[in-house]
């Protein structure tokens, strides 16, 4: 486990590890020769929830060391990124080099945690609500079973919930926003309204 990561501006990946890590030792070994290495990346829903784990993903390329870059007993690995690959709740795709290098960050990403947090401590009853936007028969059957309704994702363009039975079978359903949100002001005026169309 790296102790940090980054993406450099050219799609490369920048790990900071202990000094005496064994990728570490590795790559400094290498030296002229190219050694290949792949970080795979796991992602869990930060609320408790069945079948938590959100997404994979795999960057693989070239790692070599960086001197002097990081602090005491610590080494900076760069990871020349040559594929990746992501399997999550949107589906399974790879992506260029390109495409890494030039995706953006969601503006949500360092508060999603926190706010799935607080929706599902503080918000329960109004994400039961949200069964009245699956159209007929899904806001019947939420209406004879009332299903526990789980917010397991969150971006800019909406909100992924995760409705489980109590005999266990669980579904997804994705609320879009009507336009992305670029913050947190945004996105609490996108739920409002969310809330809003679900209790009418």
């Amino acid at each position: 486990m790296p102790l940090s990561r980054s993406v450099g501006p050219d799609g490369d990946l920048f790990l900071e590890f202990p000094a005496d890590s064994p990728a570490v030792r590795a790559a400094t070994h290498a030296q002229d020769d190219e050694l290949t290495a792949v970080l795979e990346i796991t992602d869990v829903a930060p609320v408790s929830v069945p079948h938590r784990i959100r997404g994979r993903a795999r960057v693989s390329g070239w790692l070599t060391s960086v001197p002097g870059m990081a602090g005491p007993g610590r080494m900076l690995l760069r990871l020349e990124t040559g594929e990746a690959y992501v399997d999550d709740l949107w589906g399974a795709q790879a992506v260029e080099p390109e495409e890494f290098r030039d995706a953006a960050a969601d503006p949500l990403v360092g508060h999603e945690a926190e706010l799935l947090q607080h929706l599902h401590a503080a918000h329960g009853e109004q994400l039961g609500t949200l069964c009245g936007l699956l159209g007929e028969r899904a806001a019947a059957d939420c209406a004879a079973h009332r299903p526990a309704v789980v917010p397991v994702a969150l971006d800019r363009l909406g909100l992924r919930v995760r409705l489980c039975e109590r005999d266990g079978g669980c579904f997804d359903a994705r609320f879009e926003f009507p336009e992305p949100v670029r913050d947190v002001v945004e996105l609490r005026h996108a739920m409002h309204t969310l809330f809003e169309a679900a209790a009418h």
